[in-house]
């Protein structure tokens, strides 16, 4: 299995590991050719405006999106999430726009206000994932196609839709691979 992780921001080397710790082949996605004979790509954090105008400098903005709407499993993390969503409250930056959800960015706080708990996610197992939380967004609301999968404090931290997956944490920070795990097994599909 080869997943590719775009490479223009963020924790590349660590999604990376966490992708190869599981067997899985990685490439990093700095062009569309690096996109070619992908079975998933991972959207990992950074700054979303800026990875925005990063994807349409590179030419990597339409390749994903059709790559996206003809299946192929994405994977958003934090800024990841933001891109994957169709509506960024407040904001007309440029999106993929994949997914039907409504986001908040820096949703948080500021940097000082980043956080880390362990939290249930049902599908991951029955125990708690350490979650990482760093300027991060939420999911506002969700269209009925979105399945919601973590919640917390009335704010919706981990969803999935067909074949994209959205998490507002870094699971790349931790050393629980059980995430990357549930992603791999939608790019196996």
């Amino acid at each position: 299995m080869k997943i590719g992780v775009l490479a223009l921001q963020g924790a590349v080397r660590e999604h990376r590991n966490m992708l190869q710790k599981l067997g899985a082949e990685t490439v990093d996605v700095l062009t569309p050719k690096d996109l070619e004979g992908i079975d998933g790509l991972v959207l990992p954090g950074g700054e979303s405006t800026t990875v925005g105008k990063l994807l349409l400098r590179y030419n990597l903005l339409e390749p994903i999106i059709q790559l996206g709407r003809k299946g192929l499993p994405v994977f958003g993390t934090c800024t990841g999430l933001i891109l994957l969503a169709k509506h960024i409250n407040g904001s007309d930056q440029l999106r993929l726009g994949l997914m039907d959800m409504h986001v908040e960015r820096n949703a948080f706080g500021r940097q000082l206000a980043s956080f880390e708990a362990d939290m249930q996610i049902p599908v991951l197992g029955t125990e708690p994932f350490h979650t990482v939380f760093i300027r991060a967004p939420y999911i506002e609301k969700v269209g009925e196609t979105v399945t919601v999968l973590l919640e917390h404090e009335g704010k919706i931290l981990m969803a999935e839709q067909a074949n994209f997956l959205v998490a507002a944490f870094h699971p790349e920070l931790t050393d629980d691979t059980r995430l990357h795990g549930y992603f791999m097994k939608k790019c196996k599909k």
